[in-house]
């Protein structure tokens, strides 16, 4: 979690930091299963609109499992200036910097109808450390929350932690303020009462899942408590930070809910920062905290990228592969992480009118939108699930490539030049999309392949999948035509193909073709068409209300081969 300017400054030192605690025997309700198959997705800082959108237009065609948001309760407010008051909760109504209520409950519909799971941070351990009003126009004191806390509710005498605590005390490390933030009494039953309330209203509004923030510094027993006091069976992952000989470990809240293994983004920045080779023997083995069925692996979250533990978007070309080395190999629960861009590691998202968090835009470079770069790699992820590696291959440097029993495969290079050879995929006999970086790939019978893999690139291959697949089987006597449109797009629309054949709808909006928004800004679909003739089309805009917005004239034109398959490469006019 990391609140403010004093957790920037002793970040690193934090990492290594947690303390002496004797494991708890839990009995708590059954955790939901892992949103698998499928990864999570972290749109951290985006408001509820643009998570509603991006549900519809990207995750959900994508094969994203799950979003990660922001916490959505009221927070201590300074002005949008920093990211770090979203997690000094003032209360728990809903009228946070990304939206009320009600656009709160919009966006996890939009997201359901979308298939994607919702996941809401809960900053529970603590409240504010500073300042009197909220995003919401609330009023409190560090110790006083009008019609919810009163000094009684906080571990009392207060006191700080030390540095030193985290391996000498744990009992500070749990019962003292992290960063001067006011820390809640959560052995009180009333306290936890507030606390399963909170995620109990979350839960009515249809949230699936909890990313439970500084949990390491809440004792497991307290956590277990709460968690019996919840409805439902919500997912449970919990931030509790792996350091070096401390007393708490993530293994002690292993028995509450799955954890975030901080030692996998820490391991991956050291191999992606020198040689990729040793990632054959890539797993538990190399000291990572908890086992891979209790694990959400990440390369880096809000915390990590700004302290230097990991790498991050700055990081280019050898982020993006990382990132795909973690979609592609089996340990954990895999979460992308999509923020904003930064130069000050405290500044806040892009706001308005006070500080509250404008819609995410991916083409004014203020947002990183990593994740729809990892789109093609979360079919990839979904294809290969429940699959072991094999076929590994190592130049002794700094390209690998593994298969994924024989529903993948995947080649890395790290290393400045190109590299071609033929491998061994694993693969049955056939033409695949590259789903990293465009092109194609054919597999002989032998499952070998002759493949070239540009410097700093991967090239990854599966079969079956979401989005994007292997190239489409041609219906017989049909011509598998791939339309693939840019087109810009607004909130809730979405883009379909329509044509003078009965196949593209002939003409009938509500028969037309939906494009999938996985690749957006272009909108891809692939459609069997008769041979040998004269297809007329055009692409339309379906709109929230129903409405549609169709292309300026003339009509497209071009005509089908006697076979085979076409493609039409189009821009919205």
């Amino acid at each position: 979690m990391k609140p403010y300017r004093a957790i920037v400054a002793t970040a690193l030192s934090a990492l290594a930091t947690a303390a002496v605690v004797v494991p708890v025997a839990l009995s708590t309700p059954a955790q939901a299963a892992p949103p698998t198959p499928g990864p999570i997705v972290k749109l951290w800082n985006w408001n509820w609109n643009s998570v509603a959108r991006e549900c519809t237009d990207v995750l959900g065609p994508a094969g994203y499992s799950a979003v990660q948001v922001s916490p959505p309760s009221d927070s201590m407010s300074k002005g949008g200036s920093v990211w770090w008051d979203i997690y000094q909760p003032a209360r728990y109504t809903l009228t946070s910097k990304f939206g009320d209520e009600n656009a709160f409950r919009n966006m996890v519909n939009a997201c359901h109808a979308a298939g994607v799971k919702v996941h809401a941070d809960a900053v529970i351990n603590h409240m504010t450390g500073q300042g009197s009003t909220s995003y919401g126009g609330y009023g409190f004191g560090k110790y006083n929350y009008p019609g919810l806390y009163s000094s009684w509710d906080f571990h009392t005498p207060t006191c700080g932690i030390n540095d030193s605590d985290y391996r000498n005390d744990g009992w500070r490390v749990q019962n003292c303020e992290l960063v001067g933030l006011s820390d809640l009494n959560t052995g009180s039953e009333y306290v936890r009462n507030q606390i399963a309330g909170y995620l109990n209203k979350l839960t009515s509004l249809g949230v699936d899942g909890f990313r439970i923030d500084a949990a390491k510094h809440i004792n497991p027993g307290d956590l277990a408590a709460i968690k019996g006091k919840l409805t439902g069976s919500p997912y449970i992952h919990q931030e509790v930070i792996q350091g070096d000989q401390e007393a708490i470990t993530p293994s002690q809240y292993t028995g509450i809910g799955d954890v975030h293994e901080f030692v996998y983004g820490r391991k991956l920045k050291e191999q992606f920062s020198g040689q990729i080779k040793n990632l054959q023997s890539f797993g538990q083995s190399w000291g990572l905290s908890v086992p891979s069925d209790k694990a959400v692996v990440f390369i880096d979250n809000h915390d990590t990228e700004r302290n230097g533990s990991t790498m991050n978007y700055k990081y280019g070309d050898a982020y993006k592969l990382a990132n795909v080395f973690m979609l592609a190999w089996p340990y954990g629960t895999p979460r992308v992480y999509s923020g904003f861009t930064w130069s000050n590691s405290e500044a806040g998202p892009p706001s308005a009118n006070g500080g509250f968090a404008t819609d995410a835009n991916c083409g004014n470079g203020q947002w990183t939108c990593f994740h729809r770069q990892m789109s093609g790699m979360v079919g990839f992820n979904r294809a290969v699930a429940g699959t072991s590696v094999g076929n590994w291959y190592d130049n002794g440097n700094n390209v690998i490539a593994f298969s994924r029993g024989d529903k993948g495969w995947v080649a890395i290079n790290n290393e400045g030049g190109s590299v071609t050879r033929t491998f061994s995929t694993g693969l049955p006999a056939g033409t695949y999309a590259n789903v990293v970086g465009g092109g194609s790939v054919t597999v002989g019978s032998n499952g070998s392949a002759s493949v070239t893999v540009p410097g700093k690139s991967a090239v990854a291959i599966h079969t079956g999948g979401v989005s994007p697949s292997p190239t489409p089987t041609v219906d017989p006597g049909q011509v598998a035509t791939s339309f693939n449109a840019n087109v810009t797009t607004t909130w809730g629309q979405n883009v379909f193909v329509v044509g003078n054949v009965a196949e593209l709808g002939s003409w009938n909006p509500a028969n037309s073709i939906a494009l999938s928004s996985a690749s957006y800004p272009i909108w891809k679909a692939t459609v069997n068409l008769p041979p040998s003739t004269t297809i007329q089309y055009k692409y339309i805009k379906k709109n929230p209300d129903g409405s549609v917005a169709w292309e300026s004239d003339p009509n497209r034109s071009f005509t089908t081969p006697a076979s085979g398959t076409a493609t039409r490469n189009d821009a919205w006019r």
